[in-house]
């Protein structure tokens, strides 16, 4: 009995001190509040049947950013944790272990389940309906990507109480993390969640390629697609060529964990340099992965909100193609010390730099739009035009990075963590600010409140900066990164003092956020137009939110900014008066992708434990649901006529 008590409590992280017992306890009473409450109000078979069987495309879109908005919370809270730690000289709030496991998982969080759901939800409110079609290409391989993405994270978080986090840092370098060092299940849950979601991942780069070449709307040519949509092609073309580079990686070091092989392992003839290239060789791609759908999204606020046709339009798609083509030949400049010789660091640095300039004739085109342009600030048009200083010195810092002999000094100080949280949160997270607010009424039909968004938007971007720009200080006063706590001689302590402040800032700003969210909701201004901000593109074409059909009758596209010519031209977007209505043929929804993504992660689960029984059982379970899906034939239905008049007088359109 003494035996199992000892293995519950190091099983479940009983013996980890107070932050952990508290979370457990939180965790337990959140998850026994939503039972109760959809319980209480009989709203399983509503949430069975709208939410968790869905493949409409901006149903899934909104799954996307709640779920990225809760891995904000969670990333954050790690990162606020982090900064606490470090506040001071020799601190020790969290133990080394606990601070190495929050340091894994905030990185792991943030990148891969907050800010890649976050650009693929905005994929999937609104490239469809950018488009002119009535869904993606997929719509079961749609719900079926979102499903494996949920699982990961619910397996990943699930590290957090049950077995131990990953400690490995969020690039998890061998030999670091093969079991001679590293133990346990934590370092499995990392490879098994990314390995799931990555499949995802991949599968939406396939659903969206194929949409925009396909599905287009009569007369949509290429050079008519609104930025955000050229943005996601060049986005899913990165995503086909770099993911599965990572999805090899992860698999060779889970065969070196669970089955004793020895491709990284020294000892046993294996390179961990060979997973260094793979990682970066996905890992700088990502990056671009996660910005350039960032920069069509400002394209289409700024060209809204200056109320003019954005500014060199093929210079703009050029200079995306260029960038995704130049990140696929600038991963060696992250280890430039590793002693490759003056040639390879050469090249790779002078690519490095190469790929400021399309990123550069970006900020002038923005710049140029709004150049005699009749300007709103709304809080969207802040978030995007905050991207541009924050960006800036984001890029004029990796530009210095990419000098090699001035990489040696900074690569692995304060500096490098400065400039990537520029990029990434000056860069993403200000960009998936904009984009909520702005598309906001199009997936819920309400404006989030324009006085709470700017005091969010204003406490954010303050302690944003207080946050990081001392940072590149304290890389030049020498504080190296990983770090868990330094001792007082240093002179470090008052910066990480005022760093802390601002991450806490930050914190702040995401409370009045999430408080705007439920005002609105309550109290928020309704839209009843479709169309609250004058908008350009043919997603303001129809209602918000919009009908499960998008559109009654699919638009024919005369030119760019599509909307904006029609309303110039006084064009209804069901076509001249009279034009019939036809049946409209659309997917039945299932719940097969949900289960089936479930069965993955007792799969992943049976991997990360080594319990191989269950891994047979969630393996056999996913190739049933794919046996089924390949006999199913009766998988679509016809929307009548009747109920398309209805929805379309319901909406003022006929």
């Amino acid at each position: 009995m003494h035996g199992v008590v000892n293995w519950a409590v190091h099983f479940f992280m009983l013996d980890e001190g107070p932050l952990i017992w508290l979370s457990d306890f939180l965790i337990i009473c959140a998850s026994l509040g939503i039972v109760a409450v959809l319980t209480k109000f009989r709203l399983w078979k509503w949430l069975w049947d709208e939410w968790l069987t869905t493949v409409d495309h901006k149903k899934i879109g909104i799954m996307y950013m709640i779920a990225a908005i809760l891995m904000l919370f969670r990333g954050g809270t790690d990162g606020l944790l982090m900064r606490a730690q470090l506040a001071w000289p020799n601190m020790h709030f969290l133990s080394a272990d606990h601070y190495d496991q929050i340091f894994t998982t905030h990185g792991t969080i943030m990148i891969l389940f907050m800010a890649m759901p976050a650009i693929i939800g905005f994929f999937n409110v609104a490239v469809p309906l950018q488009i002119g079609c009535r869904d993606v290409a997929f719509p079961y391989l749609n719900a079926i990507s979102f499903w494996l993405f949920f699982f990961a994270a619910m397996l990943f978080n699930l590290s957090f109480v049950v077995g131990g986090s990953p400690d490995g840092g969020w690039t998890s370098y061998p030999p670091y993390v093969e079991n001679q060092f590293d133990p346990g299940p934590g370092e499995n849950y990392y490879l098994v969640a990314l390995s799931i979601t990555g499949i995802g991942t991949i599968a939406t780069g396939i659903n969206f390629l194929v949409t925009i070449l396909r599905m287009r709307a009569p007369g949509m040519t290429f050079m008519r697609m609104p930025m955000f949509t050229w943005s996601v092609f060049v986005t899913s073309v990165i995503i086909l060529f770099a993911f599965p580079v990572l999805a090899v990686a992860l698999a060779l070091l889970l065969i070196d964990r669970d089955f004793g092989s020895h491709f990284f392992t020294v000892n046993g003839g294996g390179a961990p340099m060979q997973y260094v290239n793979l990682f970066w060789f996905w890992g700088h791609p990502e990056v671009y992965i996660v910005i350039l759908p960032i920069f069509g999204l400002m394209s289409e606020v700024i060209s809204t909100f200056s109320h003019k046709r954005i500014f060199g339009y093929s210079a703009m798609v050029v200079s995306m193609v260029a960038i995704a083509i130049l990140s696929f030949v600038t991963w060696v400049h992250h280890f430039f010390t590793m002693g490759a010789g003056p040639g390879v660091n050469s090249f790779f640095g002078v690519s490095t730099m190469a790929i400021a300039i399309p990123t550069g004739v970006k900020v002038f085109n923005w710049i140029f739009t709004m150049h005699k342009g009749r300007l709103e600030f709304t809080t969207a048009m802040l978030w995007s035009l905050g991207v541009i200083p924050n960006f800036l010195i984001g890029g004029l810092t990796g530009v210095m990075l990419a000098v090699p002999p001035a990489d040696y000094q900074y690569h692995n100080s304060y500096f490098l963590i400065a400039h990537f949280h520029y990029t990434l949160i000056g860069g993403t997270v200000f960009g998936v600010f904009s984009g909520l607010y702005y598309w906001w009424p199009k997936m819920f039909g309400v404006l989030l409140n324009e006085k709470l968004g700017r005091w969010h938007f204003w406490t954010f971007m303050v302690g944003f900066n207080i946050c990081f720009f001392p940072q590149f200080f304290l890389g030049f006063m020498g504080m190296t990164r990983r770090m868990y706590t330094y001792p007082a001689g240093y002179g470090w302590g008052v910066v990480n003092l005022i760093s802390t402040i601002g991450a806490f800032l930050m914190g702040v700003a995401f409370i009045i956020f999430v408080y705007n969210i439920l005002w609105s909701a309550r109290y928020g201004e309704r839209d009843t137009t479709g169309d609250p901000w004058d908008g350009r593109t043919l997603e303001w074409a129809t209602t918000s939110p919009a009908p499960h059909y998008n559109f009654a009758i699919i638009p024919t596209v005369k030119g760019r900014d599509a909307w904006w010519l029609m309303k110039q031209n006084g064009e209804s977007i069901n076509g001249p008066k009279g034009v019939p209505f036809r049946p409209i043929h659309m997917p039945n929804n299932s719940g097969r992708p949900f289960i089936m993504s479930a069965l993955f992660f007792i799969l992943g689960a049976g991997f990360v434990f080594q319990w191989w029984i269950l891994a047979i059982v969630g393996f056999v379970g996913v190739l049933i649901c794919m046996a089924q899906r390949s006999f199913e034939y009766d998988d679509s239905h016809y929307i009548p006529v009747e109920e398309i008049e209805q929805t379309e007088a319901a909406a003022g359109r006929l």
